[in-house]
């Protein structure tokens, strides 16, 4: 299951605000080294350097194609290819900001805590993930696989855990001096049902479009999108609103 790049910064601007609030809400004044997980095509790398311009600020990611559009934005930061769940650095950092990654990774009750020791005393991880699989894009998104000639391969995706907000904070409050949580729903304007689709493609709808031919992907999404007119009732213009729920962490070692 491949990432890419040009797919998901088609949105970019959208996807920027959660971290620019995400980073914003960090409490560190002085930080020498921060470095962004799950990094993408930089876009949370460059919002991470601009709030620490005397920091050294490196990224991360699994995907080649990724790192090639973060290489080129920004040419002077330093950017690994990695995965996070074997992530074990030789050094430790005033920051590390992990903006829409986390979710793809499993045991969190494992890896939180490690990525708290990660950091040095004092340091913060701040930490953005989609809070929506309850939402319809998700929901309609399931219901198209399950009960689709492609029921047999993709009909029992299921995503990676997800926890509500308590049980972060539990988990978090045993390794750090403070952890703050809290869980926004942006509303973002989108110019028809068509570019809801195209948003997903770049996301949520990944694990179930990769098992599938071309013929069949297409099918998939004309279903899929079909399902969304419905769900997301266009404004007057023609604009649909796209409600996306977001939790934040913020937790200081």
């Amino acid at each position: 299951m491949t990432w890419s790049a040009k797919q998901y910064t088609m949105f970019e601007q959208q996807r920027t605000r959660a971290v620019r609030d995400l980073v914003a809400a960090i409490p560190n004044s002085e930080v020498s080294t921060a470095v962004d997980l799950g990094c993408g095509p930089g876009n949370s790398t460059q919002v991470l350097a601009e709030r620490f311009p005397q920091a050294h600020v490196t990224g991360m990611d699994s995907s080649d194609d990724m790192l090639t559009d973060a290489r080129q934005r920004l040419p002077k930061l330093s950017f690994e290819l990695a995965d996070i769940g074997a992530w074990n650095p030789a050094q430790s950092f005033d920051v590390i900001l992990a903006n829409a990654s986390l979710q793809w990774l499993p045991d969190h009750a494992t890896l939180y805590p490690h990525l708290v020791k990660q950091l040095n005393p004092g340091g913060t991880l701040a930490v953005q993930t989609p809070d929506n699989l309850d939402e319809p894009a998700h929901r309609l998104a399931r219901e198209v696989a399950a009960h689709g000639p492609w029921a047999a391969r993709i009909g029992a995706v299921k995503h990676n855990e997800r926890h509500p907000a308590s049980y972060y904070y539990e988990l978090l409050s045993k390794h750090c001096s403070t952890v703050d949580v809290w869980r926004t729903t942006y509303q973002h304007p989108l110019a028809d049902h068509a570019a809801v689709v195209e948003w997903f493609k770049g996301t949520g709808l990944r694990p179930f479009l990769a098992p599938l031919s071309d013929s069949e992907k297409v099918a998939f999404l004309q279903e899929y999108q079909a399902r969304i007119t419905q769900a997301y009732p266009a404004l007057a213009d023609g604009t649909v609103l796209l409600p996306f729920p977001r939790l934040f962490i913020v937790a200081t070692r």
